[in-house]
């Protein structure tokens, strides 16, 4: 039997809730990120140690910053409308994982709930949309 000939298997109710919830939760919170970027709306505290190192890098290059917060919220806005959700998942996994591995490394355990939420959400929604990326795994 051929794969392709096997139909994609259709995701119950609860499946569909708990995408829209997962994606809708991200949604906001990457539109919240960005918005209070680019407007100053939270005055963050200083950074110490290694995070302040890392963050003076960044700023220091002047464009990955604001490269990010686009990102951010072009993604935040496909996953809230629910439009071209396989294509930010893709999108917004680097800075998922660089979210998630400087809540590891340089911010320490007080960063990682949402450094979890952000990896887990994303993994549900990359799983339920798999019959989507099945074509890049093609030779």
């Amino acid at each position: 039997m051929n794969a392709e000939a096997i139909p994609p298997a259709t995701p119950g109710k609860g499946m569909r809730i708990a995408m829209i919830l997962a994606r809708s939760l991200m949604g906001l919170l990457f539109v919240f990120a960005s918005v209070t970027y680019f407007f100053k709306l939270i005055t963050p505290p200083p950074p110490t140690g290694a995070m302040k190192v890392f963050n003076d890098g960044i700023e220091a290059s002047r464009y990955l910053m604001p490269t990010v917060k686009v990102v951010e919220l072009v993604c935040g806005l496909a996953f809230l409308s629910g439009r071209f959700v396989p294509l930010a998942s893709v999108l917004i996994a680097p800075i998922i994982v660089n979210i998630f591995l400087i809540s590891v490394f340089l911010i320490g355990p007080q960063g990682l709930p949402l450094a979890v939420f952000v990896v887990l959400a994303n993994g549900f929604l990359a799983y339920y949309h798999r019959d989507r990326y099945r074509p890049l795994f093609r030779s």
